[in-house]
């Protein structure tokens, strides 16, 4: 399809931004597709080409522009102060104080289809990686994985227990997403005891000649969902 200075870009956000109002009723399907189309007098056959699988990726973007604006907020924070972990807590509290609470509702239940599950499963773990590069990760061993791994499995449990909190200002879900952090630290520490033991070291070097190929090709998270798609998010 000939350009014929169509902004994409432009597009892309105006679609976003009029699918919003419509995904809090009708979730993140045709309708509110075909919807956003109507109200921004973009034509379908057009929207298409900036949103190939319609609402899908409707929902993919308002997910990676909530990590955008986590890491954002994050990088305007003073961390110094703060222990690694209590960086990583922020990080999370971040991410879930910035997003609407029924559009996440209406995403986890889209991303829980099983055409769409890999998607969802690719989405958190860039979540998990977006988090991780914020605070300074440098690791390009296991700990990558493994750190990735934990925290998309804390930030995934932690959303669902905040869908069904109705606790003053959330404060069950962050007491909840406190005991899942210590969880990982107690995790890390661990991590931190074998790997400076000589014998389980030498033990772990195979699978982590194996990890490395895995990693290497630096495949893009869609392509390759749910799994460690390389050091370009290291």
């Amino acid at each position: 399809m000939e350009n014929k200075g169509f902004d994409i870009g432009s597009a892309k956000e105006k679609l976003l931004e009029a699918a919003l109002k419509h995904a809090v009723f009708d979730g993140w399907s045709e309708a509110t597709f075909q919807a956003a189309c109507a109200d921004t007098g973009i034509a379908p056959d057009l929207a298409r080409a900036v949103f190939p699988r319609g609402a899908l990726d409707l929902a993919v973007a308002y997910h990676k522009a909530g990590d955008a604006a986590m890491v954002a907020a994050l990088e305007a924070k003073d961390l110094a102060a703060l222990r690694f972990r209590d960086r990583v807590t922020l990080a999370v509290r971040l991410r879930l104080d910035g997003a609407d609470r029924e559009l996440v509702r209406r995403g986890t239940a889209h991303f829980a289809l099983p055409q769409n599950a890999a998607t969802g499963a690719a989405l958190v773990w860039g979540t998990a990686d977006a988090i991780w590069r914020a605070l300074g990760d440098t690791s390009d061993d296991i700990n990558w994985y493994s750190k990735r791994a934990t925290l998309s499995a804390v930030y995934s449990s932690t959303v669902l227990y905040c869908l069904g909190d109705g606790s003053e200002g959330q404060s069950a879900t962050w007491d909840f997403l406190d005991r899942r952090i210590e969880d990982v630290m107690r995790f890390e520490k661990f991590k931190a005891q074998v790997r400076d033991n000589p014998v389980l070291g030498r033990v772990l070097a195979g699978p982590m000649k194996i990890l490395d190929r895995v990693r290497a090709p630096a495949r893009a998270p869609d392509d390759l969902p749910g799994r460690m798609t390389g050091k370009e998010g290291a």
